[in-house]
């Protein structure tokens, strides 16, 4: 059976792009008559908006599920809800496998113990979307708490040919006051990533790439290039790309010499891409749809002509 890292790749090379389309759903932000439609149905609060997250994201997900390889969800946004959220998160994961999309669960779990194992049971379901309640074929993993957060989460990816991402460098602006500490002559960062490439060499030894992926974000676009070199062997996520400034061209480190190793992710820009210009004036919000397909496409050109083409 196929591992992750090779559905991935079989995914990424049929559709002939790495874009990843995260699905971030914010109440404020979706178009009325989401929420209209939401509210009309009744319900608390909680209710009404896991009704327009669900939908808006089932709908998001037709739109681009011809033209993109995996998705995002992130967690957050749907467990704010209480159960209404998780029902509605849990239902457009296993949506988004049915329409042949990987799932990239955004959690950020980490835990240690049995703890992670409940983590890993509950999240990775991998090549067998029965194979967990949740039904994501990978996950996002916090290895704060050391190397025994992640032997869990790496077991179940083995056994269920699941996928994970380890928070190695992320995206955001404050990531340098813990990440970029010194210790033994390197950052921290860095002997993260010596863990993660570690990982997929002793599990997957034959592969050119290991199921234990790293986040890197595209805001560090130097940085991103050493870990590509440094982590020959893990795939790399990618976020920070469009709303939180990464360009295609910052993101090219990310590449191997065939264009493959690693998705790159934009949320926000595709999921409300009517609200920004030019797709405000040119669609607005009554062709909300419109513009996320035009957003989508956009975002797929511009990675092909700025980063190393797949073969």
């Amino acid at each position: 059976m196929a591992s992750y890292t090779d559905r991935l790749h079989e995914q990424i090379r049929a559709r002939q792009t790495s874009a990843l389309v995260g699905l971030d759903p914010r109440w404020n932000l979706l178009p009325d008559e989401i929420r209209a439609a939401a509210e009309a149905a009744g319900g608390t609060t909680s209710e009404i908006h896991a009704r327009a997250f669900q939908s808006f994201c089932c709908e998001l997900i037709d739109i681009v599920a011809p033209v993109v390889s995996c998705v995002k969800p992130q967690v957050a946004f749907f467990e704010q809800l209480g159960p209404a959220g998780i029902l509605a998160v849990q239902h457009v994961i296993r949506y988004a496998r049915r329409q042949g999309l990987i799932v990239i669960a955004d959690a950020k779990r980490g835990d240690i113990g049995s703890t992670a194992e409940a983590y890993a049971d509950a999240w990775l379901a991998g090549e067998d979307p029965d194979r967990a309640p949740f039904a994501a074929d990978a996950l996002t993993v916090n290895a704060y708490l050391g190397t025994d957060t992640l032997a869990p989460f790496v077991q179940a990816a083995c056994e269920r040919k699941a996928g994970l991402y380890i928070l190695v460098r992320t995206s955001n602006p404050g990531a340098a006051a813990f990440q970029d500490r010194v210790t033994d002559s390197q950052k921290l960062f860095e002997g993260v990533a010596d863990v993660v490439e570690a990982l997929n060499t002793e599990n997957w030894p034959d592969a050119d790439y290991g199921s234990v992926g790293a986040v890197v974000g595209a805001t560090w676009p130097e940085e991103l290039q050493q870990l590509r070199q440094r982590m020959p062997h893990t795939p790399l996520l990618v976020p920070g790309y469009g709303s939180q400034g990464g360009t295609a061209a910052d993101v090219a480190g990310a590449f191997d010499g065939s264009g493959l190793g690693g998705v790159i992710n934009s949320s926000r820009g595709i999921n409300f891409a009517h609200r920004k210009e030019p797709f405000a004036t040119e669609f607005g919000e009554a062709r909300w749809r419109d513009a996320v397909v035009a957003a989508t496409q956009q975002m797929i050109e511009d990675l092909r002509s700025h980063t190393p083409a797949i073969s």
